[in-house]
């Protein structure tokens, strides 16, 4: 147990030093209902921990505060209730330093009982949780990120800490050829339970691109009116698209003639060869019609993947979130962790810069609804062999 205890307080300690250029202000806003505050997520992730496998564990468990399995609750029916999503900025109290008291009291008490306890039933509850706390760090980073930027000064987080000036190392097209493949995970290590089962599907020839769209491309789809021409769009983008006046991705604001975006070192000039984030599916699904191409399903990705240079963005894909054969919901509050989410939603694949290293895989399957932007999103286009 020592490798999990290891592993558990790396990851305990990196959601610290996510924050460390916080100030303390900044731990509280929620300026819009799917952004939750950074507090709430130091609080979230060690209610995780003391909910799902201290009191489980520990006969004569006595929790830090009787109120806190209430507030920091997400959205865990089996658990009990819960504050609502978009009521968590309104907790002032418990203040930011309670909270991480509240870290410190469940750190302690977890490395108890990994020094005690080694049996399967704690170590894959543990994985979970160390999972689970760093899908928050990247939730923690797109999350502020919003909150930096919808301030009108638009603050620095981090400097030399932009994250979106990367750029692509591959180019050209890998021809995906025709045929029945096996998709799905199906290993022995960590893997979510919407990755299994393991099973074939048929996919048709086709190109995938080996460079993600950049600034520049959609900056052109941008120029040539392609947010005012309802032919690229779907119907429900472009209903999105008129009643929230979307004119660009996030953060884009351009300012006497000169794009420039937001990032975590500030407002900087946008680089037109950095590859391009924070797009909506409708944003990525209207620039490949425009394009006259198309995105990839997750499939398509999955079996192009090892063939691609990938995690720099999660990258949208045509494929509706949906369960694998044989998908069974878990009894109990781990169940409610995807299953219950396979409506509406779309599937990213690969990773961002936001992404803890090593924490996805080429069967990681991501989602959310096709109007979000604030994660670091991106494209890359198929084309059919008879296009």
């Amino acid at each position: 147990m020592n490798l999990l205890k290891d592993a558990y307080l790396k990851t305990r300690n990196r959601t610290v030093e996510i924050c460390q250029p916080l100030t303390v202000e900044d731990y509280i806003p929620q300026p819009v209902d799917f952004v939750s505050p950074p507090k709430w997520h130091l609080a979230h992730t060690t209610w995780f921990f003391e909910e799902m496998i201290l009191k489980k564990f520990i006969t004569d468990f006595k929790p830090f505060h009787p109120d806190f399995s209430f507030l920091f609750n997400s959205y865990y029916n089996t658990v009990g209730t819960r504050v609502f999503r978009a009521d968590r900025g309104n907790i002032t109290r418990p203040g930011v330093q309670e909270v991480y008291a509240y870290r410190t009291f469940v750190d302690a008490s977890m490395v108890q009982l990994l020094s005690t306890l080694n049996t399967l039933e704690l170590k894959e509850l543990v994985e979970l949780g160390i999972n689970h706390e760093q899908q928050h760090q990247e939730l923690l980073v797109t999350d502020f990120k919003y909150i930096l930027g919808h301030n009108p000064i638009f603050p620095v987080y981090k400097e030399n800490g932009a994250l979106i000036n990367d750029k692509n190392a591959e180019f050209g097209w890998h021809t995906i050829q025709e045929g029945v493949y096996e998709v799905g995970y199906a290993g022995e290590d960590f893997h979510f339970d919407n990755e299994i089962n393991s099973h074939k599907t048929y996919v048709q020839e086709c190109d995938i691109s080996l460079a993600l769209v950049t600034n520049g491309e959609f900056m052109e789809f941008i120029e040539d009116g392609g947010y005012q021409q309802f032919n690229f769009w779907l119907d429900d983008g472009w209903t999105w698209l008129k009643e929230n006046e979307i004119s660009a991705p996030m953060y884009w604001h351009k300012i006497n003639g000169t794009w420039f975006y937001f990032t975590l070192e500030g407002l900087i000039p946008i680089e037109r060869d950095a590859i391009l984030s924070h797009c909506s599916f409708y944003e990525a699904n209207a620039f490949a019609a425009w394009k006259g191409m198309r995105l990839p399903t997750e499939f398509e990705w999955e079996v192009a993947a090892d063939h691609l240079n990938w995690g720099s963005r999660w990258e949208w894909t045509n494929s509706a979130y949906l369960p694998y054969p044989k998908f069974s919901i878990a009894p109990g509050a781990v169940g409610e962790y995807n299953g219950k989410f396979m409506v509406n939603q779309m599937v990213l694949r690969g990773g961002s810069v936001a992404t803890p290293q090593g924490h996805t895989r080429k069967t990681y399957r991501n989602f959310f609804q096709p109007h979000y932007q604030w994660q670091f999103s991106g494209i890359r286009l198929v084309k059919d062999k008879d296009a």
